[in-house]
């Protein structure tokens, strides 16, 4: 007999790595798409709720009658909703018009208390990123509350690591190279340093907005593409880490969105677009025969309204 999960956060993880068919390198490389949209919330971020939540429980910083506190871009406050909701406990999010109205919607939907930071002209920006931390930070003070932080947050390493364990397996450890776009920095820290630790020979690359390039020692700028592209240098940022550092651009990645969509029947967020774009770019440098795995960071439903 099969055993039925607990709940639903027990269907966290174990998702399906998936070859690209049409929108693939012209030298014969393969690109392979993590689907984490087939977790519960449609996101990646799910792994590292409840990761974040466990360690906090674990520790005895998060006890029944506490709240929960986080600032974001929508993913992880939409799956610290799902993991708080099921745990019971409360949780309030600093967020922003910045960002998808579905996300937004969602967390209320798991019942999360939202306060909005106004953005300027709906665009992601490091000022809007600092305007809304600080926000979180206030509320932290409060008593009974702790704040995930997922800025600052290694908690959430662990998460990636079971990812890129997940991958490595999916794989049989025959990989040339990942790519993975940066917001906390924790992703590309977490799934990269496992599949270095299997194969130092793995190249791999970080993905950053064109209009924002702060990690490749370009300016600080606005752009569209969600949850990633702080503006600023993160703290889990590992500069030893990637070999390479895309730039890809908002209407690249929403080109890319719609390529996936339309040639594969993936309806992906625009982050996966950024990082299906720089997957492209770095197998045309590997050359025939390279294995590439990039990830599907959260489904296209949560940006329908875009």
């Amino acid at each position: 007999m099969i055993k039925l999960p607990n709940s639903i956060l027990q269907c966290i993880g174990n998702t399906t790595l998936l070859p690209l068919r049409r929108v693939v390198p012209d030298n014969g490389s393969r690109i392979l798409l993590k689907l984490e949209s087939e977790n519960p919330t449609g996101s990646m971020k799910d792994r590292i709720a409840l990761a974040m939540i466990e360690a906090a429980e674990s520790r005895g910083r998060l006890g029944p009658r506490d709240s929960v506190v986080e600032y974001t871009g929508g993913s992880t406050g939409v799956s610290l909703a799902l993991v708080c909701t099921v745990k019971g406990y409360p949780l309030r999010i600093v967020t922003s018009d910045a960002f998808a109205r579905e996300k937004l919607e969602q967390m209320r939907l798991f019942g999360a208390q939202l306060q909005i930071v106004r953005s300027e002209q709906g665009r992601m920006t490091a000022q809007l990123t600092r305007a809304m931390i600080e926000a979180a930070r206030v509320i932290a003070m409060e008593p009974g509350y702790y704040w995930t932080d997922q800025m600052n947050n290694k908690d959430q390493l662990v998460a990636y690591l079971t990812m890129a364990e997940e991958i490595w397996d999916q794989t049989n450890g025959k990989i040339d190279g990942f790519v993975q776009s940066v917001g906390t920095g924790a992703s590309l820290r977490g799934i990269g340093e496992a599949l270095k630790t299997g194969n130092g020979r793995i190249r791999i690359v970080a993905v950053e907005p064109a209009e924002s390039a702060v990690l490749s020692g370009g300016n600080s700028g606005a752009h569209g593409i969600d949850g990633i592209g702080a503006g600023y240098v993160v703290p889990l940022w590992n500069p030893d880490l990637a070999d390479r550092i895309e730039r890809v651009s908002t209407q690249e990645s929403v080109a890319m969105v719609q390529r996936l969509a339309r040639e594969e029947g993936i309806f992906a967020g625009t982050s996966t677009g950024s990082n299906v774009v720089a997957a492209l770019r770095l197998a045309d440098l590997m050359g025939p025969g390279a294995t590439i795995v990039t990830i599907m960071c959260d489904t296209g439903m949560k940006y329908l309204s875009r």
